[in-house]
């Protein structure tokens, strides 16, 4: 970071730091996340607006040798980082065991830092950095996407008799675990079962769900609901 930087400097840092910002909220509004173009440019360019006042504070000129130690402007770029913190978690969702929003917030702590160093004037490393970014955003989301990940749903099931609904659910691709016991139902026999399925499929589906087939056509299971994810 020099000392000194003039006008030309600082608008080629905002400019940078603005198509950077553009490149990742574009995509990401593209595909209907929440922080999208607009939200991606403001924190980009704040990042960078920070930076530079970081910058144009280091002139050093008619002030004591030891105003770097007075002024302690890191504090600045730190404050940036951990205030994107309570944005970042913001963007957070929980729901039932899954949190959507994770990689929103990543994005967002990502620009901030993009816009730091195109604010401080490393323009390769941040070029370096958005391209980066970019291909994780879309070529790692393939892979991901395709990877195989743990599934879990949560089944309810009212049952008239002892059907074996453990056993119909449970294959040699899905394991069914009860949770709780029967519970019964204003004294008409009928019986509420809820268990936990779990299986492997690729991140990106679910799979074909053939234990909802086979429940259904179970002589003595009344109705059924499921959902994905534990209760």
């Amino acid at each position: 970071m020099p000392l000194t930087i003039g006008w030309r400097d600082v608008l080629l840092r905002l400019a940078f730091a603005v198509a950077a910002a553009a490149l990742i909220g574009w995509d990401r509004g593209e595909h209907g996340k929440t922080a999208g173009l607009r939200t991606n440019l403001l924190v980009g360019l704040a990042a960078a607006l920070a930076t530079i006042e970081v910058n144009l504070l280091l002139e050093t000129r008619n002030k004591p040798p030891d105003s770097f130690i007075q002024l302690d402007l890191m504090r600045l770029p730190l404050g940036i980082l951990s205030g994107m913190g309570f944005i970042g978690a913001g963007a957070i969702i929980r729901r039932g065991d899954m949190a959507v929003g994770v990689t929103t917030a990543a994005t967002l702590w990502f620009v901030t830092v993009i816009g730091m160093c195109f604010g401080a004037g490393s323009i390769g490393l941040g070029v370096a950095g958005t391209a980066l970014g970019f291909a994780v955003l879309h070529a790692v989301k393939q892979l991901e996407l395709n990877l195989p990940a743990d599934h879990r749903a949560t089944v309810e099931v009212t049952v008239e008799g002892d059907p074996p609904v453990k056993n119909v659910l449970s294959d040699g691709r899905y394991k069914a675990i009860e949770r709780g016991g029967a519970v019964n139902q204003e004294g008409d026999g009928r019986r509420q079962l809820r268990f936990d399925v779990r299986w492997r499929a690729p991140a990106g589906e679910l799979g074909p769900l053939t234990f909802l087939d086979r429940l259904a056509a179970t002589p003595g299971v009344v109705k059924f609901t499921w959902r994905i994810g534990a209760p």
